[in-house]
């Protein structure tokens, strides 16, 4: 049997689908960017957001978005970066890219991005949902996050990733 659209979103589908007797759940969402924009070698760019939606209500994460089919992976980075905090950058790297298929089906990328320059474009979520943009030290941040002081987000999955590299690398 095919697959049936229980809900379909702006962000989320719901599907089932009959095999042999047993109905299989499954969820699909749009595909999402994470972006670690350095200010300088040692200094990460961080946005506390407003998201009324959810508890707590106020987060601090790297620039995320909803990946936009239109654009390609480094246009959908540069794009999220304008809108939240006003930069985009010439130089970035795909630090990561996950795929999971099953019962929850989406992508992510994320993206490490540097040289930076001024270049603001509308916030389609609103002016007011992005409280602060702060100045990290990516050292801090590793640091903090390993301990648990910032609560863990996938959007964090890409610093850890970079973090085991260098590690690696030493």
């Amino acid at each position: 049997m095919k697959e049936k659209t229980l809900y379909q979103g702006q962000y989320i589908q719901v599907k089932e689908q009959k095999i042999n007797e047993t109905i299989w759940e499954k969820v699909y969402l749009r595909g999402g960017i994470s972006v670690y924009p350095f200010f300088d070698p040692e200094t990460i760019l961080l946005v506390k957001e407003f998201r009324p939606h959810e508890k707590p209500s106020l987060r601090l994460k790297p620039v995320t978005g909803i990946f936009e089919e239109e654009y390609d992976v480094f246009q959908n980075a540069n794009r999220e970066m304008q809108e939240e905090i006003g930069f985009k950058a010439k130089e970035m790297e795909i630090i990561l890219h996950t795929k999971s298929s099953g019962t929850v089906n989406n992508f992510q990328y994320f993206i490490k991005a540097w040289d930076l320059e001024i270049s603001k474009i509308p916030n389609p979520d609103g002016e007011d949902t992005i409280q602060e943009i702060i100045h990290y030290p990516y050292q801090k941040l590793i640091k903090e996050l390993s301990n648990g002081d910032i609560a863990y987000r996938n959007s964090f999955l890409g610093i850890y990733h970079m973090a085991l590299k260098e590690k690696i690398n030493q």
